[in-house]
């Protein structure tokens, strides 16, 4: 049987949950992962870049 509650958490985030990944910048993909920067700041990327290593992650500019 079809589970009809999987996903619902993605309704209430802004555009479903998607958006450009800062580190590959691949498009409308799902940014459901938060990498923490060595600054502080907290950056949401795409599920192959949750891997990244942390010199890619400190790259990005927000």
């Amino acid at each position: 049987m079809a589970k009809s509650k999987r996903g619902h958490a993605l309704w209430n985030l802004p555009s479903r949950g998607r958006g450009t990944c800062p580190i590959c910048q691949n498009t409308r993909i799902k940014l459901l992962y938060p990498k923490k920067k060595t600054d502080g700041a907290v950056v949401k990327v795409c599920k192959r870049c949750d891997k990244a290593p942390q010199t890619k992650v400190d790259a990005v500019l927000i």
